[in-house]
């Protein structure tokens, strides 16, 4: 028995993909959120430990999946989904997420507990209202001195309009995410430091985000929804802001943030969360059966760690200065070097990029790093100017999270928007390490830009394309990241390709073999443009790739 209704049921897999498209919109709007964040501190950071919190939780789902694994239920999907964001969950709004996302978990496993006693499936919409209800509940009971006019009311906000959309998942998902929009648009009504600055309240609009990416996922629509300049006004410097609305709203307020995982009994909580309260604000502590995660804003972060010895194990603390500064260790002196780090599909793609100078980052198979091995990898390079290359569009997003934590750490990062590894090697082969920093980027960007890209793949099941209807077995020939031909040999496919790209204009193509190319493929195209472009200079690597038989490249 389970709940029904979700893409036909609400499942593991549909928690996965409601995690992968979260973090890709999140991704998107992270700027956004971090510059409308002046509650409770305004440090700017809300989009950016939203991203890295959703991120640390859908790495632990897609862990669950794999060839020798059985397919997760839902609960075990969303308790996966929880932990990891309780796990890896940064600031204010990423605690108060987790625990959102631990309160349904905790209701999808009650609601399929009585499914299995009564025998009775449980419709999903109802199954869904329920589950944001709890987790809106958990949150406030989260929170020390719950405010309105933050995400909280938001979360509050969708609950109550999904208890009453009925038992469809669809209206009830669509009820949830316009109710958040509305009261995320009245928050600066509620928090005074809101109206000051004249912003809505950034978690709330990261709130907003997930729901947004919980109805792509059910009913295939994208929101046009964002925060416009007509809108709010660009945040302005405000005082710190204490929630009890206290006379610290003048200024002042607590020095350090103070974060740690803490092993301790149910029982020690009350005595933690009293002793917190005393020390300082914003405290939140989140979690459950032996393991917590600890929130709060203090001028002695000493004492706040001592607290969390006394309640039991704190680990894994972080200590952060609220002006952004990291406590407890003296930043080394950076070396004086500009390194490059590049994402490469594919063994004979890392070796090309490696040989060019760049610090590698290998990526999976359909699937790109995560912020942590970005930044490991930037920390690696020993150089106090990096330039970042993605060398994918679903690589940007955590990019620009990595790019911006290794510039909170002291080390100026770029990064250059390359869509495709060719564009990327478009991008190095222009790096001149001694020109200034500024330059080398425009120069680097600019390489990237002129290059453009394409691919052959092969169609793994029946869909509608902009180039018409493809079978499963279809080859597909992709420029610029639509599919532009769709036709059944690979050859054949990958001329028509190269020729269309080079209607434009162009000097040099660059082919780039994958694992599952056909011998010979380059070799064919390559004769072909030796016999019809005779001004056109050709360039055939070995990538290794597995996604795509072959990359193209024009410049």
């Amino acid at each position: 028995m389970g709940v029904q209704g979700l893409l036909g049921e609400l499942d593991g897999p549909a928690v996965r993909r409601w995690g992968r498209v979260a973090l890709e919109l999140l991704g998107r709007a992270r700027e956004e959120i971090d510059a409308l964040n002046v509650y409770p501190v305004p440090d700017g950071d809300t989009g950016t430990n939203l991203f890295l919190t959703l991120e640390s939780g859908t790495a632990e789902v897609d862990a669950l999946f794999g060839a020798d694994l059985p397919e997760p239920d839902l609960p075990t999907a969303f308790r996966a989904l929880a932990h990891g964001a309780l796990m890896g969950a940064r600031g204010n709004s990423g605690v108060i997420l987790s625990q959102l996302l631990r309160g349904m978990a905790e209701r999808f496993e009650a609601e399929q507990t009585a499914a299995r006693a009564s025998g009775r499936e449980v419709p999903a919409g109802l199954a869904l209202a329920h589950a944001l209800r709890t987790a809106a509940d958990a949150a406030y009971a989260a929170v020390a001195r719950p405010v309105e006019g933050t995400m909280l009311t938001v979360a509050r906000a969708a609950a109550d309009a999904a208890a009453g959309a009925g038992e469809e998942i669809r209206p009830v998902v669509r009820a949830a995410a316009t109710a958040a929009r509305g009261a995320l648009a009245r928050t600066p009504e509620q928090l005074d430091v809101l109206r000051r600055a004249g912003v809505v309240d950034a978690g709330g609009r990261g709130l907003t985000v997930l729901l947004d990416a919980l109805l792509a996922v059910v009913t295939g629509e994208r929101s046009a929804y964002r925060i416009h300049p007509h809108q709010v006004h660009t945040p302005v410097p405000v005082p710190y802001a204490d929630p009890v609305g206290s006379e610290e709203d003048a200024g002042g307020g607590p020095g350090f943030e103070v974060i740690y995982l803490l092993d301790a009994p149910d029982d020690a909580l009350p005595a933690l969360r009293e002793r917190l309260g005393a020390l300082g604000d914003s405290l939140v502590v989140v979690g459950g059966e032996g393991l917590w995660n600890v929130h709060v804003h203090v001028d002695d972060a000493g004492a706040a760690v001592e607290a969390g010895i006394a309640a039991g194990r704190p680990h894994r603390i972080r200590i952060t200065h609220l002006e952004r500064v990291l406590v407890g260790t003296a930043a080394p002196e950076p070396a004086p070097t500009r390194g490059i780090v590049a994402v490469a599909h594919g063994d004979g793609l890392a070796t090309l990029f490696a040989e060019n100078g760049a610090h590698v980052v290998q990526a999976g198979p359909g699937r790109g790093p995560s912020t942590s091995v970005l930044v490991d990898a930037i920390r690696r390079t020993e150089a106090r100017e990096v330039v970042l290359l993605p060398n994918d569009a679903d690589c940007h997003a955590v990019a620009g999270v990595a790019a911006q934590q290794a510039q909170a750490a002291g080390v100026r990062v770029q990064v250059i928007p390359t869509k495709a590894a060719v564009q990327g090697l478009a991008a190095l082969a222009v790096h001149e390490p001694g020109r200034r920093f500024d330059q080398d980027i425009v120069g680097m960007t600019s390489a990237a830009g002129a290059t453009r890209y394409g691919a052959l793949t092969v169609a793994v099941r029946e869909s509608w394309t902009m180039a018409g209807v493809c079978q499963a077995g279809d080859v597909l020939g992709v420029i610029e990241g639509d599919i532009a031909v769709i036709g059944q040999d690979q050859r054949e496919t990958g001329t028509v390709v190269v020729d269309r790209m080079l209607a434009g204009g162009g000097e040099l193509v660059t082919l780039v073999t994958g694992s599952a190319c056909p011998p010979g493929l380059a070799a064919a195209i390559e004769r072909h443009l030796r016999a019809t472009r005779l001004g056109v200079d050709v360039m055939v690597y070995e990538g290794g790739q597995e996604v795509y038989p072959l990359l193209i490249g024009v410049e």
